[in-house]
Formats: structure tokens, sequence, C-alpha cells
């Protein structure tokens, strides 16, 4: 595969948003309008109608491996950073959508590409299946807060084909699997169930796991996830109640990153390392500041964490009959195998394939050869479909 340079150029993406209060800090929604910041790798000497997307709603993917690997292969790539890029703490993914057609509009009318493809990498995987399904069928019109977000009037445009490579069914369906249980209290995470403890030496249970422990952990994680949902219900219902100048309010979210999958990898096995997730020692990362979900608001709570939110990558696959590629890294840290079989299972696609990667992590890091294993699959399955 010929390789080649390919040049950096910022994105600015501007657009007129207007938003009750401030969700962000800085100038996005407070000034009616809001800065969307991307990247465009573009190949040297190397003209293209072709533009591949790449999108997170919570960080920036332009020094990521993938895109980097696909610019270099010779094909034009576009990173789009959210407006909570690098801040989730009051995301909604419904806005997110939002964003993306942004930049996807900006990509066919400003640059002039004409044919796009939706690179779902990562926590872009929910991302892009609900973009594609809203595009191709709008049905969202408010968020699960209940605040205004009309979908249906955004004139979304489809991406002519998708690709989910390394990713998860959603955020919230990731936080249930990795929220951990032993909480009593929200507000002590000290106050734990010893028995839901996977670090604690005093839990009797250890691996192996039993398949009775694992579904009872299971249960105790969405009875968890409900208990928060619950308690950002009740507290936006208390502050309209009052009718003052509070319109919102931040929480902490303790320990999110206790997963039986980390410490018993006999549960869904594949290549990855034991006691190990992809931010490190899940013990470590479990009571951190950087665990996933760990700092929120409540409407954030309701659309990317909750068992309410929009962005569930089976629910949007079922609605999708665009062009699917799945591919599995199979020595993942941060995606469990089922999450990427379950997307092709539930996909409405009549052109739908996976590939599996044989002991890929999630990031190649140190597996150069990974990656170009990796982006030969993309580029062999879009050059199929494209010509």
């Amino acid at each position: 595969m010929a390789t080649y340079e390919f040049d950096r150029k910022p994105i600015i993406v501007q657009f007129e948003d207007k938003s009750s209060f401030t969700e962000t800090y800085g100038f996005v929604g407070s000034q009616g309008y809001v800065f969307l910041e991307g990247q465009l790798m573009v190949p040297k000497d190397v003209e293209s109608d072709t533009l591949f997307v790449f999108m997170h709603p919570a960080t920036t993917l332009n020094l990521m491996p993938f895109p980097a690997g696909l610019a270099r292969a010779g094909h034009h790539v576009m990173c789009c950073g959210s407006r909570y890029a690098k801040n989730d703490t009051a995301l909604i993914m419904e806005k997110v959508v939002v964003d993306l057609a942004e930049y996807i509009r900006y990509a066919k009318e400003t640059l002039g590409y004409t044919r796009i493809i939706l690179m779902g990498w990562s926590g872009g995987g929910s991302l892009t299946l609900l973009y594609q399904a809203e595009a191709l069928n709008p049905t969202i019109t408010e968020t699960p807060a209940g605040d205004p977000a009309d979908l249906t009037q955004a004139a979304l445009i489809p991406a002519d084909l998708v690709v989910f490579i390394a990713a998860h069914i959603g955020r919230a369906r990731i936080l249930s699997e990795w929220i951990d249980p032993s909480v009593n209290d929200e507000a002590n995470p000290d106050d734990r169930t010893v028995e839901l403890d996977l670090y604690d030496p005093a839990n009797p249970n250890q691996p192996p796991y039993s398949e009775d422990y694992v579904a009872e952990f299971r249960e105790a994680q969405r009875a968890r996830i409900k208990r928060i949902t619950a308690f950002a219900d009740q507290s936006l219902a208390d502050l309209e109640a009052k009718d003052g100048a509070e319109m919102e309010r931040p929480f902490i979210v303790h320990r999110t990153m206790a997963d039986p999958r980390f410490l018993d990898t006999n549960i869904e096995p594949n290549g990855r390392k034991e006691n190990w997730c992809y931010l490190g020692n899940p013990e470590t990362v479990n009571v951190g500041p950087v665990g996933i979900g760990r700092f929120s608001t409540l409407r954030a709570w309701l659309s990317q964490w909750s068992e309410r939110s929009n962005a569930d990558g089976i629910a949007c696959a079922k609605r999708i009959d665009t062009p699917l590629l799945l591919v599995e890294n199979q020595a993942d840290e941060a995606t469990p195998p089922s999450h990427t079989r379950q997307i092709f299972a539930a996909s409405a696609s009549p052109d739908k394939v996976m590939h599996q990667i044989e002991g890929a992590t999630h990031y190649y890091k140190d597996q150069p050869d990974k990656l170009i294993e990796a982006v030969d699959i993309v580029i062999n399955w879009v050059r199929e479909r494209t010509g």
C-alpha cells in the first residue's frame, strides 16, 4: 500500500443555536451561536470526492491512529469536534447529532465532497448510528429530559456508507456494564455492599465468577442506573416547580469502572489483558477522576448515560439500511466483543459485513501491522461499493 504525506487543515463550523442557559464554558451557545473546531487531513497531491468523517461525542479524534492511517493511505479525512469536545459534563446527544450534521453539510456544500463515509470508531459508533438513523427517518423531537430537540426539522444529510469499528453499543449501555453496583449511598461512596465490590478482597465472589453471580451483578448495575435516573428526573421536576433562575444542576457519580470482564477474561473471552481496562488499572480508574460519567448535569445524565438515551446502537441499527461494515478488534480492552456482534445481528442493512482482526487492541498501540490491516479492510470494503 502506498504511503502519503498529508496536511492537517483546521476546520471551523459556525451556526446559530439558541439555548435557554449557557451549558458549556466559553462562547458555545452563549452568544446565540455554536462554534465547532475540526481538522481536515488531506494527502498531498491527492484529489478526491470522497470524505471519511469521524466524530466522537466527547473528544477529538484527529490525533488517533486510525484517521491518520487512512490519510497516510491516500484518503481525505475529517475529524469533527463536538461542542462538548474534551468535556462531556453537560453533553446532550441530540445536540451532538446537530453538530455532526453541520460538519457534513459543510463538507458537501463548502468543501465540495460528494460522497460521505461515516466512521463510527469507539465511542463514536453509537453516535454514527443515531445520526444515520435520524438522517434516513427522523423521529426525535425532544431530549429525554423533555427539552426541544427537533431533529425532524434539522435536514440531516445521510451518509453513503457507514463503518462501525472498535465501537460499543452506546455510552448508556457501556456505563450500565461498567458502573460499580456496590455503592449504596450516592453521597457516600464508602458505603458499599461487600458482595458487589469486585475490588474488595473480603468479597466472597472471586474470579472466575459464576454465571449466577454475573447475572446478579448486572441486575444490580441496572438498578443503580435507574436510581440515578430517578434522582435526575426528580431534581429537574423540583427545579421547575421552584420557577426560579436555577435551571440545571451538576452532580458526581462515584465508582464507574467495575466490570467482571476486567478481572475474569473467561467472560466474553478475547485477547485482552486480565486486570486491565483501556484507561489502565480498573480499580484505580473506578475511584479516579477520569472514569466515564464521573461528572454530569441532570439533563446530560438523561441524554447520554440513562436507560432512556436515544443513542442506543441496537435500536438505531434496526432503522438503517445503508451498507454497513463492522470491525471487531479481538484484543480490544475497551469494547466488549459482544457489542459488535449485537450490532451486526440487529442491523437492518441488506449489505452488512463483519471482520475480526486477531490480536488487535483498541488503539493499535505498538501494533502498526494491525492498524494497516484495519485500514485495508475499510478501504477495500469502500472500493467494492464505490468503484
